[in-house]
């Protein structure tokens, strides 16, 4: 069933401040769209498709390295806004982030042109840019901080910790995919991870980690 268009849009904090005309635009320039588990959204070379609300789903926002490494800087879930897909209105923004789909993900855009004349035009439409961007840029530093100042072992144990809340004892994960999210090596994964079985925190199972001792893996991060 496809969404109520107009619902999600008026829940948007600036939707009472458009002027009628604006809201037509809006309307019209909005669109639904369903991206595939791990399909790229964007990259460097197609860098702005919009403003994105993720009506149900996950995106995952990265750095990627020259040598192909990939750190997750943060997500984007459910009844979220992502401005950092709408990069082009944020003149600041000097690096280049990559966004995909962790799993299939049905999102609602306000297309580029539409947003960019918003925000060029509409005090509160520029505003919520500027709040969305800097608590953008405050998960991109809290994740950059751990990943030069937190030890492997705690950080595993933090996404370990993380997944289990969401999904449980029985994390369905590929440790290529843990590498990814945590800016490591596939290897390196897999080493810790055999250490944590050995420890008795997990139990490893092909493309599964079940949870035996989350507790054990709490004092691990504190």
């Amino acid at each position: 069933m496809t969404p109520d268009k107009l619902k999600l849009l008026q829940s948007l904090p600036f939707w009472d401040n458009l002027t009628e005309t604006e809201k037509q635009n809006v309307i019209q320039g909005t669109y639904f769209t369903t991206y595939k588990a791990d399909q790229y959204i964007d990259s460097p070379y197609e860098r702005c498709i919009g403003m994105m609300l993720v009506v149900k789903g996950s995106i995952r926002v990265s750095l990627l390295s020259e040598e192909g490494r990939e750190v997750t800087l943060f997500r984007t879930t459910d009844n979220q806004v992502c401005m950092l897909s709408a990069s082009c209105i944020i003149k600041q923004l000097t690096f280049d982030v990559h966004l995909s789909a962790e799993k299939e993900t049905l999102a609602m855009i306000i297309g580029a042109p539409v947003i960019c004349g918003l925000k060029d035009n509409n005090v509160y439409v520029e505003r919520y840019a500027l709040q969305r961007s800097t608590e953008h840029f405050s998960e991109v530093m809290w994740a950059m901080q751990h990943l030069l100042f937190t030890s492997f072992d705690r950080r595993l144990a933090m996404f370990l910790i993380d997944e289990y809340h969401k999904s449980g004892t029985k994390i369905k994960i590929t440790h290529e995919s843990i590498a990814k999210n945590l800016g490591s090596a596939r290897e390196v994964v897999t080493r810790m991870l055999n250490r944590f079985a050995s420890e008795g925190y997990i139990t490893l199972q092909r493309g599964i980690i079940n949870i035996e001792d989350v507790e054990g893996l709490e004092e691990l991060v504190d």
